[in-house]
């Protein structure tokens, strides 16, 4: 099932993404946790820039700082998801061979309309199928006071963000 640690670090000094597989076991995992960001303040979003060809490097995880409490969330696969905590440390440099890779927290306009907002919720995101039925994926969302939100998706094997309201063809699930 791909679940478990995975010896491969994206480059990231200490970074150890640890894979999971469903709503069910990423709750299980990490749900009291992510709990815990309710009521606190984005205070930054990271990602890894390819400065050669000047653009989002969306196999690296998603730094979400939210005053001082590190999320790093990276998706792979077409169900897997890793959620760390404190790993990822942005001021030191990303070693990837063949790329220049950097981080940057101001290189996507996603993040800048939430930054500084209070988490209202995180939310489990889940695609519904023509079958009416689940996958095993999730994508994570995060919605703040004044309605607005930002969800760390999976781009099939990458990362992704995203503004506004999930998809029609999604079920949400907020952690509580």
């Amino acid at each position: 099932m791909g679940e478990g640690r995975d010896v491969f670090d994206f480059g990231i000094a200490g970074y150890r993404p640890e894979w999971l597989v469903g709503g069910r076991a990423v709750e299980a995992a990490h749900g009291r946790r992510l709990r815990g960001l309710v009521g606190r303040r984005l205070s930054g979003v990271w990602v890894v820039w390819d400065t050669e060809d000047d653009e989002w490097f969306a196999d690296c995880p998603v730094l979400l700082d939210f005053e001082g409490e590190r999320l790093e969330l990276n998706h792979k696969k077409f169900d897997e998801l890793s959620v760390t905590w404190n790993q990822c440390d942005p001021r030191r440099p990303v070693v990837w061979p063949d790329f220049d890779l950097c981080w940057r927290d101001d290189a996507l306009p996603e993040p800048a309309s939430v930054l500084g907002r209070t988490l209202a919720r995180v939310e489990f995101v889940e695609w519904i199928g023509p079958d009416g039925r689940a996958g095993e994926g999730i994508d994570v969302a995060f919605a703040f006071e004044g309605g607005r939100r930002l969800t760390v998706f999976n781009a099939l094997d990458e990362n992704g963000l995203t503004l506004g309201p999930p998809d029609a063809r999604t079920r949400v699930h907020a952690l509580q």
